[in-house]
């Protein structure tokens, strides 16, 4: 079964999670009380409703209980996402996601006992500095204990070499979760560059210069690791 999810609030933060989720197979609803931002999404998702989310039957009338989760993604009315948000608790809902702008605001979320808490603002501040202090990482997702998941290009000293010579885990005490890796396929009758995934990594695997890595360790471990091989 397809996993459900409702998403209320569609600014750019909210369509992009629906829009996201759709894309990967998932049943999206997605709410918001502005008739144009439900109307510039509905061809995407499974469902798409205007309606006024601090309204807790209308929510009920959608059924919102039998989602798998729920993000509440609404940026400008911090006012009608504490509603909305104490209305989904009322309710019952498996798991609730709420976005905060700011601190106050996931100060006031932490007390209403909500355990899952966007800050979008903050995290896409993180990762533009992450990037300009380090270019040769194109994502990263921060863990705890100063662990991070980064996705690199290759650094051109370990280009055309082995994982066994490059020695990751030994050297660096980093571990190659994957490699994506571009593949020059026909699409429309025109030679395309199209990305895949080259699956689990093995020690005789060559990585090429134009590789994407995915690698696990902490921060100063990255650091190094790139650093070494720029």
């Amino acid at each position: 079964m397809r996993s459900k999810f409702a998403v209320i609030g569609l600014g750019i933060f909210g369509n992009s999670i629906a829009r996201t989720l759709a894309e990967r197979g998932a049943e999206v609803i997605a709410i918001d009380n502005d008739e144009d931002h439900v109307e510039a999404i509905k061809e995407d998702v499974a469902y798409a409703v205007a309606l006024d989310a601090t309204d807790i039957r209308a929510l009920e009338a959608q059924n919102i209980q039998d989602m798998d989760a729920v993000v509440v993604a609404i940026g400008e009315d911090f006012e009608a996402l504490l509603i909305t948000t104490a209305n989904l608790q009322e309710l019952n809902i498996k798991r609730v996601i709420t976005r905060a702008s700011n601190k106050q605001q996931r100060r006031i979320l932490e007390k209403m006992g909500v355990q899952e808490i966007l800050s979008p603002e903050g995290e896409v501040g993180k990762t533009v500095a992450e990037r300009l202090l380090q270019p040769n990482i194109r994502t990263f997702l921060p863990l705890p204990d100063n662990y991070e998941i980064v996705e690199i290009n290759a650094p051109r000293n370990i280009a055309n070499r082995s994982l066994a010579k490059i020695s990751l885990r030994e050297k660096y005490n980093l571990n190659l979760i994957t490699i994506k890796r571009f593949f020059e396929e026909i699409q429309d009758g025109k030679p395309t560059q199209v990305e895949h995934i080259i699956g689990v990594p093995k020690a005789d695997t060559i990585i090429y210069p134009s590789d994407i890595l995915i690698l696990i360790g902490k921060k100063n471990d990255v650091k190094r690791f790139i650093d070494v091989n720029r």
